[in-house]
């Protein structure tokens, strides 16, 4: 079925940068905009079913796994298909922003998979939207430096890291475009550019248009994403099942739905990720009511805690049990010059990329390509020359709902240094944000946008339940405020004091700053008047 078929008129809102005509051709703002009209009343739906859960929740309704949904959990028979080119080992994975000089650097860096994530690593300024899809289609074309007067650029080795997709989540419109006069889903924006752009060369180059899905919250959201999936395979002649896609668990709601996720999207499937600082924010954002679900210090909690850990093994099992693939967290460790520091900071990134190994897991993620070989080497000492461990089916492992819900026996009251941190980081990735810098260095760590929101969902939640005081809160915002200031001269510091204000120090939480923060400040920037 031909993309002419339907004609959906899109407008461009943002003024033209360059090259923004390689990525916003007529035919793939039309393929866009005939996504868009196809699931802009689902999408509503299922944000709905989010609001509509969470009072629930308030409510006092306990979280469980549905039992609706038993029989597919109880069923041993189906499996998601089998890997698909390129994604048959993946030991080794690295994420960033899809920006050239992280394209470059993370398709040399050795790793078995690259995940351009446009959803937490891109402040989503139009000319980073669209400078990513250049990106991704510059890779595709096995170019990835901007092209010479001579039509020259630097190629690619001869086998990159297979590129994986994060777009941005159902939650979040993109306010540059308009169709048929409503604003359509930025996930659809990103999926849909690069799919129309790429999904052919990925095939032809012998791989395929795989996707990383972020911050869904149930089954309903993965059948949304199938769905997408099918109709523009059927749009552009490409054979149902070839798109391919991961899902990182970083919600509460989707540690209740791992099997029923699997499910929904197993012809298209790739496996599950797991996730840190956005899965504790999603604690907070849904429990954050009850006193019972008070987390401590954001340093003193880590994936060993016990409920991460009956999350990350549940994770393992269900994957394997369905013949997927198990990726752990992100090790967001930065490199550094003091060597003292660095060998502490390397044992602490080889000791839980051992840990993930042994638990069964079949590769991990790192934020930087020095830390590329550390994974590499902890992951070839368990799996030899095999490319996964699908084989442990970790049949030991039974985890229940009140395992994944045994947050009070890490809890602990915050400490003065942890509001301090919170502070610090939540405002200075906020200001980063936005002046349209998605990744930040902080202490020797690469921190995004799921850093500020567990930071500052964190604070609502102490301050709400007066583990803290408002008024000490306030004075240490003033105090980095200031620090800021001094550090950066022309820094958005009222801007990001006045984010931070609005999203976690007022009565009401709102679920994500980033769609307060984009719609009032990087939106007008780009919008031409």
């Amino acid at each position: 079925m031909s993309t002419t078929a339907i004609t959906h008129r899109v407008r461009v809102l943002a003024a033209p940068g360059d090259r923004h005509d390689e990525v916003l051709t007529p035919e793939a703002l039309d393929f866009v905009g005939a996504l868009d009209a196809a699931f802009a009343h689902r999408r509503e739906d299922v944000l709905k079913e989010r609001r509509r859960l969470t009072g629930r929740l308030v409510t006092g309704t306990p979280l469980d796994f549905p039992v609706a949904t038993s029989a597919v959990r109880a069923d041993p028979h189906w499996r998601v298909a089998p890997p698909a080119p390129g994604l048959e080992d993946r030991r080794v994975e690295i994420t960033g922003p899809p920006d050239r000089r992280t394209a470059v650097q993370a398709l040399h860096s050795g790793a078995h998979v690259w995940t351009a994530d446009f959803a937490d690593a891109t402040a989503p300024t139009w000319d980073n939207v669209i400078g990513g899809q250049l990106s991704l289609l510059d890779a595709c074309r096995r170019r990835v430096d901007p092209p010479t007067p001579g039509g020259r650029g630097h190629r690619l080795v001869a086998r990159p890291a297979t590129l994986m997709v994060r777009p941005r989540g159902w939650h979040l419109a993109e306010e540059h475009l308009r169709v048929e006069g409503r604003a359509p889903s930025a996930s659809l924006v990103d999926f849909g550019l690069y799919f129309f752009h790429c999904a052919r060369r990925q095939v032809d180059a012998g791989s395929g248009p795989y996707f990383s899905l972020p911050q869904l919250e149930n089954r309903y959201e993965a059948r949304l994403w199938n769905d997408v999936f099918r109709l523009a395979q059927d749009l552009l002649g490409i054979p149902r099942g070839t798109v391919r896609a991961t899902v990182t668990v970083e919600t509460v709601t989707a540690a209740f739905e791992m099997e029923e996720i699997l499910h929904e999207l197993r012809e298209h499937s790739a496996g599950l990720t797991a996730s840190c600082w956005n899965y504790l924010f999603s604690v907070i954002r849904t429990f954050g009511h009850r006193t019972d679900f008070q987390l401590p210090d954001r340093a003193a909690i880590t994936m060993t805690a016990p409920f991460m850990r009956a999350y990350t093994e549940l994770l393992v099992r269900t994957c394997h049990r369905r013949g997927a693939h198990a990726i752990g967290a992100t090790a967001a460790h930065l490199p550094g010059e003091d060597p003292t520091a660095e060998q502490a900071a390397l044992a602490r990134v080889r000791l839980d990329e051992k840990r993930e190994a042994e638990d069964g897991f079949d590769g991990s993620r790192v934020a930087h390509p020095g830390l590329v070989p550390v994974c590499r080497e902890v992951f070839d000492g368990v799996l030899g020359d095999r490319p996964h461990q699908l084989d442990r089916t970790r049949e030991d492992v039974a985890v229940t709902a009140a395992d994944l819900l045994a947050v009070r026996r890490s809890s602990g009251p915050p400490t003065r240094e942890g509001v301090r941190a919170d502070v610090a980081v939540a405002l200075r990735c906020v200001e980063a944000w936005l002046r349209g810098q998605g990744v930040v260095a902080l202490h020797g760590r690469l921190e995004d946008a799921s850093t500020a929101e567990v930071a500052r969902t964190q604070l609502w939640q102490w301050l709400r339940h007066r583990s803290v005081d408002r008024d000490a809160v306030l004075a240490v915002l003033d105090a980095e405020c200031a620090a800021l200031a001094a550090e950066r001269p022309g820094a958005l510091v009222p801007q990001a004091r006045a984010v931070l204000e609005r999203t976690a120090l007022g009565r009401d939480l709102p679920a994500f700053f980033t769609a307060d923060a984009y719609t009032r400040h990087l939106v007008r920037t780009d919008v031409r008047s």
